[in-house]
């Protein structure tokens, strides 16, 4: 830590640019922090110093530094100056000796899956939730199931958008409210649920069925844990259950949502798919990763209000607000939550809080159920115009009105490789079917995710993609 001489530090002001003085000298001093000539802990000149040094008003200097203050980058100490705190965002780490003349690199429309759309975060929400959880007092010891209000949050968001009642649990105001049982756990995710689940409930060499395709990160999570996984077949009405193995000790499926080809599992085969679990003894490991992200109707029930004997329901954060959280829950039958428990108590892996105290402070304010509201709209006008414009090429797109992609089926891989890399030659991504099995793949297509682009970005690249797919398609 060290004082910044205001003689020392390299800030020309151009008086001839239409840029305000102010805001010129906050980029400049962000600029420094860039290139290391201004360090986390240094202090800065006061601003009547720096104005005399730069000849200008203090109350540009004032200016620049209250720009500086309210973006986190400064802080002023009473009696002591004002001191940088750490390095600005948005501005590289590391700056190099001589500009070295490049070609910049192309942009690439991100249309892969998986992906949240953070341009809806309302960021001064955002900041306002993780300054409140920061004002909650240090842990001393960590909750192996989570925090109790977070559990509380969890249930509430689940009874509203998702419509599952989970017996047992006495709900006050937000976060006085505490389980009155054990079946409603936080995660870290839904991949980190099925790690902890292959660790806790299962054994070395039992046999899980996923669908195929499916979610392969469950997939390398089960096997990492000596777990030997078996393909779940699949129409395009989703799990065909009479179809299943016998002998598995679970069957791992997103029936909400089929991850990636989007069905809804029909509420027959929901019921013949829990009593193939409740006859035959195993889990049923629901994934409703997306299933608050509904357009047309009400989704049916969940598997876990149909049968919370064999169900394990999985849900997140990641996908209707950010991965940033690292938030997730599991709500189980007792005995599944109670070895979850005990395996963490074992290994001492459990769940971060930080993001658990985030949700909590999102739900409580309501901002939670106001960015879902505004996900919805602004997913349900994407899809809407993804879909329509796919189909007046007579483009057939799989999948329920939902979720935040969409599925174009191709004849075979070699005309599903074709056009992945038309996509990059003209500079956007597709996602393949066959990145999402286990196994050769048994379908050939592209899913198309309309999250991680802007609008404009969508807006442009969807005539392109349909020059490229019609010629695709029609060769079925």
């Amino acid at each position: 830590m060290q004082d910044a001489d205001a003689d020392a530090l390299l800030i020309t002001l151009d008086r001839t640019a239409r840029t305000p003085l102010a805001v010129q000298l906050a980029d400049a001093l962000r600029a420094a922090g860039a290139t290391g000539q201004l360090r986390s802990g240094d202090r800065l000149p006061s601003t009547r110093t720096l104005a005399g040094r730069l000849k200008v008003s203090r109350t540009v200097t004032a200016a620049a530094y209250d720009q500086l203050h309210a973006e986190g980058w400064i802080v002023g100490r009473h009696g002591s100056g004002t001191y940088v705190t750490t390095s600005p965002p948005g501005v590289p780490s590391v700056v190099q000796d001589r500009p070295v003349a490049t070609t910049p690199e192309p942009e690439v429309v991100d249309l892969l899956l998986g992906v949240p759309w953070v341009g809806g975060l309302d960021r001064a929400a955002w900041r306002r939730a993780w300054r409140c959880a920061a004002d909650s007092d240090p842990l001393v010891r960590p909750e192996p199931a989570g925090l109790p209000e977070y559990r509380v949050a969890v249930v509430e968001h689940l009874l509203r958008h998702r419509g599952l009642t989970i017996g047992g649990l006495a709900i006050g105001a937000m976060g006085s409210g505490r389980p009155a049982t054990d079946s409603v756990l936080a995660t870290a995710g839904t991949s980190a649920a099925v790690a902890e689940l292959a660790a806790a409930v299962l054994n070395p060499g039992d046999v899980v069925a996923v669908e195929e395709p499916g979610y392969q990160r469950a997939v390398g999570a089960l096997r990492a844990a000596g777990v030997r996984v078996v393909p779940a077949a699949l129409d395009q009405d989703g799990l065909v259950v009479d179809e299943l193995p016998a002998g598995v000790r679970a069957v791992y499926c997103s029936p909400a949502h089929q991850y990636p080809l989007g069905s809804r599992l029909p509420a027959v085969r929901r019921v013949a798919l829990v009593e193939r679990a409740r006859a035959e003894g195993w889990w049923i490991i629901e994934d409703d990763y997306d299933g608050e992200l509904r357009y047309d109707v009400a989704p049916l029930p969940l598997l876990a209000a149909l049968a919370p004997d064999v169900v394990v329901h999985l849900g997140t954060t990641s996908k209707i607000l950010t991965p940033t959280l690292g938030a997730g829950w599991m709500v189980a039958p007792p005995a599944v939550a109670a070895a979850v428990i005990a395996h963490r108590d074992r290994t001492g892996i459990k769940p971060a809080a930080a993001g658990q105290r985030v949700v909590v402070e999102l739900a409580r304010n309501g901002d939670l159920g106001r960015h879902l509201r505004r996900l919805r709209r602004e997913l349900s006008e994407r899809r809407v115009l993804v879909v329509d414009t796919l189909r007046r090429a007579g483009i057939a797109v799989l999948g329920d009105d939902a979720g935040a992609h969409v599925v174009v089926l191709l004849p075979s891989d070699e005309i599903e490789r074709d056009v992945l890399a038309a996509g990059e030659r003209h500079g956007f991504r597709l996602d393949p079917l066959a990145r999402h099995h286990a196994g050769h793949p048994r379908w050939h297509g592209v899913a198309i995710g309309y999250t991680a682009c802007s609008r404009a970005q969508l807006n442009a690249v969807l005539p392109v993609l349909v020059d490229l797919l019609t010629p695709a398609v029609a060769a079925r």
